[in-house]
């Protein structure tokens, strides 16, 4: 595609725009205009790959506010996060547009947005991948652009492509939204995270002539550092220690929902209200991430420790630092998370405090999101037995397969982009398309995250300029060293030191092992094969137990590593531990426990009754045993009805321990679960064999 500079009038509406949203004197950059005047022509196909901060989003406004002028429809943009969204309608607001968004969280607005958009009175319409590709979005709305869109563009574009560094299935059904265009319409594609590789391949989906316009990644105002050879405990007591002194207020990235919400428990812990800061997951409700981001927006907390859930569109320009506990998998997730950094200021500090135990999170992340072909075809079976009209849920298909829900969800979406597969209102419906698996393909992809952890490695290792690193990752041809990184000073930069206090160290993992992890029953059986579904009825259930040790806690590392390295008898360590739990957990009991029972759900017996005898030593209480026969273990594929099944069929009640546990508190002592099935099932069958009630004590609650 070949474009020239825009007109008079063009240039005159688009320098209105760029002026109310930076300000006074603020002017297109050349290729900001060569962007926006591709646009202005018809089935233009344009991919900008920019920095952070570059103002991808200003061409998409400038360009709207000129097709409008001009008679075309709406733009529909296609943004992947709520926080995105938000900061979207409002920056569109300033350009004197007119915007609104359909997601979770306005559901009330949603009819009155749609009568809008019908009268034509809505210049932007902002939609998730996962609304795109939702039927009844389809019907109710996109039937009514269908023909009138007047510019379509997808934000974060990297995620159209398998090899980007977060592939989102439902981002790859934005073809469909192609297919449907008047084919005048424009298309914008954005990203500042997309590689050679992934750069080609959104170019060759967008179409042959889509104009390329990728320019420096270098970013100027950020100084990365790497505060290497921590141990898990080190890494909170440092963050601990330097949030005071960092600059402004910023992000501590986590890669684990549990460890943003202890770290951010031990930091109010320690410094009290002197320093203010929240955790912030994916399993947040939306008006709560809202508050949590406009809070941090406004200064009024030091710092989000968050997931990976804060990421793509965050905006806060003057944003002083980001921290990483914990490495990503990827140089390019990496910049686009300290991206959020520096956007508005001169100077902003960047830390990474990596760990060997990242590894195993890499690991994972590196094949999630590969198909099994034998779960596809499981899957594909499932559907084809119920004909080519009637439409299958994901429950449904869940207990027929015995695959997990998440994994069918997964499996589904891919499918539907490779067209074997097609959702409807009511369900999936097979299409008649086949399926193979393309070893070779995901094979490849496998490769590259891997080759994109060994780039993190390097980066971890300091072998070169960080910057350089990054942006080489992204094939970046102006690479060069920045001057400014750790590795290019050989120092941290002021105020960052290598390591906190010993004593600080062990203030935060005192104040870690002090906190109460509950550990709520299940209230429902499953269902499937399990045989029936329903409420667990009060007289079986467990009461609220405790975890001594929950996920990857860093306090107990070295604790859970020994114990579940092999099986062998507790040190005095967990055990001490185990009755500091029962010591803190017996203010709050309705009954004393009278005798212990154990159980080696993970397979670990000697373990679990040595911890179960010292407890009955000390507490003076009787001692019996459950006969756990062909227990299930624990599969990522095992499905609930199939796990509870497995233990139902497992736990046995013997006759001695029915004598032993008859109108008695019995405390069910367990050595780890991730699902507490083994617990559920448990509980009810020594509620059935005459367990006044059941009190569990999970040694590891594993994620």
């Amino acid at each position: 595609m070949t474009t020239t500079g825009l007109d008079r009038t063009r240039l005159g509406v688009a320098a209105g725009v760029i002026t109310a949203i930076a300000g006074p004197g603020a002017s297109l950059r050349p290729d900001q205009e060569t962007a926006v005047a591709a646009l202005c022509e018809p089935a233009a196909r344009v991919l900008v790959v920019q920095a952070t901060g570059w103002g991808k989003s200003a061409v998409y406004w400038a360009a709207t506010a000129i097709r409008r002028a001009e008679g075309a429809g709406p733009t529909l943009v296609v943004s992947p996060l709520l926080s995105l969204m938000r900061d979207q309608v409002a920056a569109a607001a300033r350009a004197g547009l007119r915007a609104a968004t359909l997601n979770s969280s306005n559901l009330d607005d949603w009819s009155s947005i749609e009568t809008d958009l019908a009268a034509g009175t809505v210049d932007v319409l902002l939609v998730s991948p996962e609304r795109l590709a939702n039927p009844g979005f389809g019907r109710r709305v996109l039937d009514v652009l269908a023909g009138r869109i007047g510019l379509l563009v997808i934000d974060e574009a990297h995620a159209v492509s398998d090899w980007g560094h977060d592939f989102r299935p439902d981002y790859r059904r934005v073809s469909d939204v192609l297919r449907r265009l008047n084919p005048g319409t424009p298309v914008l594609a954005t990203t500042a995270t997309a590689n050679a590789r992934v750069t080609d391949d959104v170019a060759t989906q967008l179409g042959a002539s889509t104009l390329v316009l990728r320019g420096p990644l270098a970013r100027s105002s950020l100084q990365l550092a790497v505060v290497d050879r921590l141990t898990p405990i080190q890494r909170f007591a440092w963050v601990v220690d330097h949030l005071p002194r960092l600059p402004g207020s910023g992000i501590v990235y986590t890669l684990t929902v549990a460890d943003a919400e202890r770290l951010a428990a031990v930091i109010q812990e320690v410094h009290g209200n002197s320093i203010r800061v929240a955790a912030y997951t994916g399993g947040l409700e939306p008006a709560e991430r809202i508050r949590l981001e406009d809070d941090l927006r406004a200064n009024r907390l030091k710092a989000l420790v968050a997931t990976s859930a804060l990421g793509m569109g965050y905006d806060k320009p003057d944003l002083g630092f980001v921290v990483h506990v914990g490495s990503p998998p990827s140089p390019v997730s990496y910049y686009q998370q300290v991206g959020r950094a520096g956007r508005g200021i001169d100077n902003a500090l960047v830390a990474l405090l990596p760990s060997d135990a990242d590894a195993g999170v890499w690991d994972y992340f590196a094949t999630a999101t590969i198909p099994d072909p034998d779960q596809v075809a499981r899957l594909l079976a499932g559907l084809a037995e119920r004909g080519a009209d009637q439409p299958a849920t994901v429950p449904a298909l869940e207990a027929e397969t015995g695959l997990r829900r998440a994994r069918v969800e997964l499996m589904l979406k891919q499918l539907a982009v490779d067209g074997a597969v097609d959702r409807v209102e009511g369900g999936w419906l097979r299409t008649g398309v086949a399926w193979t698996f393309d070893a070779e393909h995901y094979d490849a992809i496998v490769a590259t995250r891997r080759r994109e952890a060994d780039i993190m490695r390097a980066y971890t290792r300091g072998e070169r300029c960080l910057m350089q690193l990054l942006q080489e990752s992204l094939d970046d041809p102006t690479a060069a060293p920045c001057g400014r990184c750790s590795v290019c000073t050989g120092a941290l930069p002021p105020p960052l030191e290598a390591a906190p206090s010993l004593d600080l160290a062990r203030a935060v993992s005192t104040a870690l092992r002090r906190e109460t992890y509950m550990l709520e029953p299940r209230k429902m059986w499953p269902g499937g094969a399990f045989g029936r579904r329903g409420r667990i009825a009060p007289d079986l259930m467990a009461d609220v137990g405790r975890a001594l040790v929950f996920a990857d806690a860093p306090e107990w590392r070295d604790v859970v590593r020994e114990a579940f390295g092999r099986d062998a008898p507790a040190t005095e360590e967990l055990r001490a531990a185990c009755v500091d739990v029962l010591r803190g957990w017996s203010a709050t009991w309705l009954a004393r426990p009278e005798v212990v029972v154990g159980l080696p759900a993970a397979g670990y017996p000697v373990l679990t009754a040595s911890v179960a005898n010292h407890l009955a030593t000390v507490g003076r209480l009787d001692r019996a045993e459950l006969t756990v026969d062909g227990a299930p273990g624990a599969s990522v594929d095992l499905t609930s009805a199939a796990e509870a099944t497995g233990w139902r069929d497992a736990v046995q009640v013997g006759p001695d321990t029915v004598a032993a546990v008859t109108d008695r508190v019995v405390l069910l002592v367990v050595d780890a679960s991730s699902t507490q099935w083994p617990i559920t099932v448990a509980a009810s069958a020594l509620h059935a064999a005459g367990a006044s009630r059941v009190l569990p004590l999970l040694l590891h609650r594993r994620p």
